[in-house]
């Protein structure tokens, strides 16, 4: 039998778009609940799929500011939901749970990249406590109306191969550093849809999480020009200098062929990248293309999920 962290040749590329992949897929009567669905990838993703019919709750940390963002679209509801404080997460679900008999699809794109070394709620690193802890609350909160059948969507990147699970510092309390702590949490994403599939699948649960490419959206609004200049990223004026940066209407892409294509029917607790499944990543390469073995390894993952239930106080694995 083939590892499930195999190409599985969708007929998509780098290059195709959101609503593309959403060709002849009708979403009608579907409930999508993207976080972060008002700014960058998110806000792409959440019209491509209202543009194919479904209803989408955007949780935003901002309500006000994601209403400027989307305006007011037929099919869409804004709710206020703070991923980095466990009290937003408990109220935001408490409000899901009254009011929706089942969510189809959960997108969890909403996430920080490289900031300045932050402590949210008991002491966690921002990072890890964001882009990870809160989805991971988030959707064991959401466990009763996800069951009988949904996909769950983690935005990592190919960023998780700068570091591993830091298991002798994951709060980087001797020294931080953004690179590597932004790398352990979209680590740590991979990680939690491993498990998550493993633990949901007999629920009609199954989970995915993915590679979106290089994009230039907000998400780099702890960055400086001259760092991004640096990197290659930037020219000296100030534009875009990479080739291999996509469109945000690429860039969205990934995740929403996850979250609706019938070519995954029967699969999950895999990485994705330009609209197929992903390779596994080879040695030390410097190459971003596929997946670090550790990121999908079921023991690291169980481990991981085990040390968050212990974070959280939350475990439906229990």
């Amino acid at each position: 039998m083939l590892h499930p962290q195999n190409p599985i040749h969708s007929g998509f590329n780098a290059t195709s778009t959101a609503t593309q992949v959403l060709a002849g897929i009708d979403l009608k009567g579907t409930t999508a609940l993207v976080t972060g669905g008002h700014s960058g990838l998110g806000l792409e993703t959440t019209r491509a799929l209202t543009r194919a019919g479904a209803r989408v709750i955007v949780a935003a940390r901002d309500p006000a500011a994601a209403r400027i963002q989307l305006g007011d679209p037929p099919g869409v509801a804004i709710q206020p939901l703070d991923l980095a404080d466990p009290a937003s997460i408990q109220a935001f679900a408490q409000t899901i749970l009254s009011n929706e008999p089942h969510i189809d699809i959960l997108i969890g794109s909403a996430g920080i990249m490289a900031c300045p070394e932050t402590r949210v709620g008991p002491g966690w690193e921002a990072q890890l406590a964001t882009n990870h802890l809160g989805h991971y609350a988030l959707v064991s909160r959401l466990w009763p109306v996800l069951q009988g059948g949904a996909r769950v969507v983690l935005v990592s990147s190919a960023g998780h191969r700068l570091s591993a699970m830091r298991w002798d510092d994951l709060q980087f309390t001797r020294g931080y550093d953004k690179w590597l702590a932004y790398g352990q949490s979209k680590t740590a994403n991979v990680l939690c849809a491993v498990q998550l599939d493993r633990l949901g699948r007999s629920s009609g649960i199954r989970a995915f999480a993915l590679h979106p490419g290089k994009i230039l959206t907000p998400l780099q609004r702890h960055l400086g020009q001259d760092e991004m200049i640096a990197a290659g990223w930037l020219d000296a004026h100030g534009q875009p200098a990479d080739p291999s940066f996509k469109s945000v209407q690429q860039g969205a892409a990934t995740q929403v062929w996850m979250a609706t294509s019938p070519q995954l029917a029967g699969i999950g607790g895999v990485y994705g990248e330009d609209c197929d499944i992903a390779v596994l990543a080879g040695g030390n390469s410097a190459s971003t293309v596929g997946v670090q073995p550790y990121a999908i390894d079921p023991r690291e993952a169980e481990r991981l999920w085990a040390w968050s239930a212990e974070q959280t106080g939350l475990d439906v694995g229990a």
